[in-house]
């Protein structure tokens, strides 16, 4: 599995605008998960991690999204950030033996910035991809 970003959608509800994507990742979820729920692994292909507290209710910080908190954690499988530039959430469901499938989500107010842009968390998933692809994490 080579991973792809198969969909990306935008939707707006008022001033709130919510981005979904679905990403494959050619690595099983047990590798995957360190990149989504660890400083290292946050900072290797999105961005600087200052605080990360790994669990319901933990506190998070994240340069350029904002402060907040862990707001949904099923190890391995789901980690959800809410920060003052939105509601980030990752799930991750199995692909086959060797795979993942990335259901990602994004929401946030608008005039957010471009980190909040469908064609900036696009070119995210494509570090993430080739990270991945060669093994890192």
């Amino acid at each position: 599995m080579t991973g792809s970003i198969e969909q990306g959608s935008s939707q707006a509800h008022g001033n709130t605008r919510i981005l979904h994507f679905l990403v494959r990742l050619p690595r099983p979820m047990d590798a995957v998960w360190p990149a989504l729920a660890t400083p290292e692994g946050i900072g290797a292909w999105w961005t600087g991690v200052d605080l990360l507290e790994p669990r319901l209710g933990g506190a998070v910080a994240l340069r350029g999204a904002g402060n907040g908190q862990v707001t949904a954690w099923d190890v391995d499988r789901v980690a959800e950030y809410s920060v003052e530039g939105g509601r980030i959430r990752f799930h991750l469901e199995r692909d086959g033996d060797e795979g993942t499938v990335l259901r990602f989500t994004h929401e946030f107010q608008e005039g957010a910035g471009d980190g909040a842009s469908e064609p900036g968390w696009r070119a995210r998933f494509e570090r993430l991809i080739e990270i991945l692809r060669g093994g890192g994490l």
